[in-house]
């Protein structure tokens, strides 16, 4: 009986350890500083394809993943949008795409994302990852998740990966804003400050 009970507690050692290597392996893919991230084509709210290619006099990219339902992302919608006003005259503009599959959440379909970009007034694309192909691309994990490109003469270079600020509870009690941070250093020509943080968020939904 004894040995059932080692044996069992191995093979449980086992299967927890096979897992957590699947885990970070798939948090590990997609991009890292410096990676020159792919352009893609996705239908926008407005039922017009949309890609980086389009934006000829951008400096850069601040490329979002979000969604409708949830609660982390809808609380820094009036962020994001912020993040648009603010940077696109600047060469920067917000490129928000929905990752979810909206079979597995509805809340996320292509008609809720119309009427939510309506309501909150996005200034920018909302777009959404058709067949879940982008996301993965970049690596991204959860809702919102960031990732700031800048042109380069090799492409849209990898500048920022993770959260929008340091704080999603509140935006008056935020102390670090990265992705402001990353944009600001970028125009300045200077270095990102911190260039991977933790992006806090619902996991994307498959």
């Amino acid at each position: 009986m004894k040995a059932v009970k080692v044996l069992s507690s191995l093979l449980l050692v086992l299967v927890l350890s096979a897992f957590t290597i699947s885990a970070d392996k798939a948090v590990d893919d997609g991009y890292d500083i410096g990676d020159i991230a792919t352009d893609f084509k996705l239908k926008n709210i407005d039922g017009k394809m949309v890609s980086l290619a389009d934006y000829k006099t951008a400096k850069g990219f601040i490329v979002i993943f979000t969604c409708n339902t949830c609660p982390y992302a809808v609380a820094y919608e009036d962020r994001i949008v912020a993040l648009d006003k603010k940077y696109k005259e600047k060469g920067y503009p917000v490129i928000a795409i929905m990752p979810n599959n909206p079979a597995t959440k509805p809340g996320d379909n292509f008609s809720a994302m119309q009427k939510r970009a309506e309501v909150k007034g996005f200034t920018f694309p909302y777009l959404m990852d058709q067949g879940q192909k982008i996301y993965p691309q970049y690596g991204a994990t959860k809702t919102p998740h960031v990732y700031v490109l800048q042109k380069t003469t090799k492409g849209n270079e990898v500048k920022y990966i993770g959260a929008i600020d340091d704080n999603y509870q509140d935006a008056d009690a935020v102390q670090v804003k990265y992705t402001e941070d990353a944009v600001d250093a970028l125009l300045s020509g200077k270095e990102v400050p911190e260039t991977k943080t933790r992006a806090i968020g619902c996991s994307i939904k498959i």
